[in-house]
């Protein structure tokens, strides 16, 4: 059976993930979150998949001093992980420079510094059990953040390169860490903003997961295609990027 760690217990794509999974083969998850209401409507779902549960972790993201006690508390009730899963974000702050600033610090706390923490231990706790693979559910947004997204992507941007680091740094110990970059994905999340050009939904975004587990690929892209266009965004002056309705 194939153990997996949530954190983020209630993220519809992470949820996706593990029920993909479960498509192959005998799937036990333990969620780890803020909110036990929605851990146990999320529990109830996967059981419905037929996806055992291996138990639920209150912890706030933004409360990295008691992010190691939950880490332990879960690795310990399921005797190790074999795919851990980061899927903690907040988006907001979309004003840029008018939103407010207690909302922009928010976004960066729990997008970067709150899913960073919990990354970090989730790995040391990995590389000691020596196995196991980390999906880290990263952004387009983090390849070339815009004036329009400034703060969430800058957010994704520092907990897409920590997770390359670290991934590189986990090279022969038994651990890979594999990076996914969605475009805009379908969620409670993105509900009533515009939606761009290839967006997708959690269920693809789970697909291209879960087939890139298979593979030694460290990066993934959603939809694939985004990462030639990233190619060329990537490269662009400033002068002209700034002017693209993104």
């Amino acid at each position: 059976m194939t153990s997996v760690l949530l954190v983020g217990g209630s993220s519809e794509i992470g949820l996706a993930i593990v029920r993909r999974l479960g498509l192959a083969g005998p799937v036990s998850a333990c969620l780890l979150g803020r909110d036990r209401t929605r851990l146990e409507a999320a529990q109830r779902t996967l059981e419905a998949a037929g996806v055992a549960s291996a138990g639920l972790v209150l912890a706030e993201a933004d409360d990295c001093d008691a992010h190691e006690q939950a880490v332990a508390s879960a690795f310990a009730a399921a005797d190790g992980f074999d795919l851990v899963v980061i899927a903690v974000g907040r988006l907001g702050g979309q004003a840029g420079l008018d939103a407010e600033p207690p909302e922009c610090v928010e976004v960066m706390r729990i997008t970067f510094l709150g899913a960073a923490s919990l990354m970090l231990l989730c790995l040391r706790r990995m590389r000691g059990q020596g196995r196991g693979t980390l999906i880290v559910l990263s952004s387009v947004a983090a390849e070339r953040p815009r004036a329009g997204n400034a703060i969430y992507g800058a957010a994704k941007a520092g907990l897409d390169a920590l997770a390359q680091g670290l991934a590189d740094a986990a090279v022969g110990t038994g651990v890979r860490v594999l990076v996914v970059r969605p475009g805009f994905v379908h969620t409670r999340m993105t509900a009533g903003l515009p939606v761009p050009p290839m967006a997708v939904t959690p269920e693809e975004v789970a697909r291209a997961s879960v087939r890139a587990l298979d593979g030694d690929a460290h990066t993934v892209w959603v939809p694939g295609r985004l990462r030639y266009v990233f190619a060329i965004l990537r490269h662009l002056p400033r002068s002209l990027f700034r002017r693209l309705a993104l």
